[in-house]
């Protein structure tokens, strides 16, 4: 067998690809009073969740109560884009 065939028959038994988005994020700073970002911070570990990512969690859940879309972001390899 050649090299290059065994390289490819190892990745495809023994290697698991995950489905790669667009890391494009922005920043959010904001003020807040302490007693709340204690509080976020609390919530956030309670959650098993960084603070940056229960904020997000927070602000989904508020905007699909409130029937507003958010705009996702689109995987650069997978299914969609074979």
């Amino acid at each position: 067998m050649h090299v290059t065939h065994i390289a490819l028959q190892y990745i495809a038994e023994h290697v698991t690809f995950k489905i790669m988005t667009a890391n494009k994020t922005s920043t959010l700073n904001l003020r807040i009073n302490p007693g709340i970002k204690e509080a976020v911070k609390r919530a956030a570990e309670l959650e098993h969740r960084s603070i940056a990512n229960f904020v997000e969690f927070l602000i989904r859940n508020h905007c699909k109560e409130q029937g507003i879309s958010i705009s996702e972001q689109r995987p650069l390899f997978g299914a969609d884009n074979e």
